[in-house]
């Protein structure tokens, strides 16, 4: 897993390394019941510190991304209640919509980044 955090963004260091995380798992370069690096491995690994990671590991673990296994560690665990992730989903879109909706993105261009989106991932 290649994981290449930018020093200079606005977004959280760990909000990119979880980013990554679930990309990864989307793109299946993760797969289910597959173990992270400790985080103490990946904080030397990505210059970053084990508190970053930590809190990474912790978001995808409250998001059902991660379970944390005692004699493995963090382990991608993707089963997780699709309605209740889709409820997820909606509550972190609808500020997003709204404000494209305010600069006057339509329905249509809204859609086709979704589908953009999906086919970069490759699905």
């Amino acid at each position: 897993m290649y994981i290449e955090i930018d020093f200079n963004s606005d977004e959280a260091i760990y909000m990119q390394l979880r980013n990554q995380i679930i990309a990864a798992i989307a793109t299946s370069q993760l797969k289910e019941g597959e173990s992270l690096p400790s985080v103490r491995n990946l904080a030397d690994n990505i210059g970053v510190n084990m508190h970053t990671v930590n809190k990474a590991y912790s978001s995808l673990r409250q998001d059902g991304f991660l379970k944390v296994d005692r004699r493995r560690g963090a382990v991608v665990a993707v089963d997780i209640d699709k309605l209740h992730f889709l409820n997820k989903m909606k509550v972190l879109l609808q500020p997003v919509v709204i404000s494209g909706i305010v600069k006057g993105i339509s329905r249509e261009e809204a859609k086709g980044l979704i589908d953009d989106i999906y086919d970069e991932l490759g699905f």
